[in-house]
């Protein structure tokens, strides 16, 4: 390694330091999905990413999703995929079809990958141990008078069970969530996993919140990525559309996280290489930052 490559090398890890500092012994909560689920040289940058946080005394605890793998299932099944306002019709068929894709396939790989990149990976539902109590979400839609719309088995979270994460974390495991809640009657309930994941982290209290997406960010009119966002520009923004669709519950979690407890939420563009590194421990950081007031 020439001079050059050496000093380099040195800068990075310098740059590093007082945010190694800073977030040790810490718990960052992680919203996983998107193409960085999809992608094989993402997948191990992610893996690589979460085993160095936990090597270096973070407490990662990751929640993921899975919707394009539920739709391809249900598609081989010939079973219809039906949407309101995002949210996916839950039916009974679909929710077995939504655990054993979440619960099973996903989450396993998941840790597959992470044991393999050196870590003690532990893959739970919200299910297990009652993680996540859920109860069945009342979706209404236009005026106050309007009868709710059904949308099945998708649940809103009541509580979350934080002893389970902390035992996990505090015996050196990095526990992997699928957004699967339990209902008072042991119902299982789908839930929006950046819902899940920003509950999670109110909960916990964690230090920081940070989802993947498939984009750089919020951006603005020209497509620019805006860099820090209140409560009051996120609700202009989707009254304007500029956030709209998948964009909306993520914002939405953040907006709420910041406001219970959680020191910052980060919007992350998950197609980057090592994006949690760049995101924790840069000073430029990357992505869209969710504050409560500006």
């Amino acid at each position: 390694m020439d001079n050059q490559n050496v000093n380099q090398t040195a800068s990075v890890l310098i740059e590093a330091l007082p945010y190694i500092q800073k977030f040790h012994g810490k718990t960052i909560v992680i919203k996983y999905g998107g193409n960085a689920m999809i992608d094989e040289d993402l997948k191990e940058s992610f893996a690589r990413d979460i085993v160095l946080m936990k090597l270096i005394g973070i407490n990662p605890i990751i929640v993921h999703g899975g919707g394009p793998q539920i739709n391809n299932l249900l598609d081989q099944l010939n079973i219809e995929s039906k949407f309101v306002d995002g949210i996916r019709v839950t039916d009974k068929k679909t929710m077995e079809v939504v655990q054993m894709v979440l619960g099973g396939l996903v989450n396993k790989e998941i840790v597959t990958q992470l044991c393999a990149a050196g870590g003690k990976a532990i893959g739970i539902t919200g299910k297990d141990g009652n993680l996540i109590r859920a109860k069945k979400l009342q979706l209404n839609k236009g005026d106050s008078g309007s009868k709710p719309i059904d949308v099945g088995l998708v649940g809103e979270i009541e509580s979350v069970d934080t002893d389970i994460l902390r035992n996990l974390s505090e015996n050196n495991a990095i526990p992997v969530i699928a957004p699967i809640g339990m209902g008072v009657n042991g119902e299982s309930y789908n839930i929006n996993a950046d819902t899940v994941a920003g509950k999670v982290a109110e909960y916990l209290k964690a230090e920081k919140l940070v989802l993947l997406t498939n984009t750089s960010g919020v951006l603005n009119e020209s497509g620019e990525v805006l860099s820090v966002l209140s409560r009051n520009q996120v609700e202009a923004l989707i009254k304007s559309k500029l956030i709209s669709k998948g964009m909306i519950p993520k914002v939405e979690c953040a907006i709420s996280a910041v406001e219970n407890g959680v020191n910052s939420v980060q919007i992350v563009d998950g197609r980057i290489s090592h994006c949690l590194l760049l995101e924790l421990f840069t000073d430029s950081g990357i992505g869209t930052q969710i504050v409560q007031k500006k």
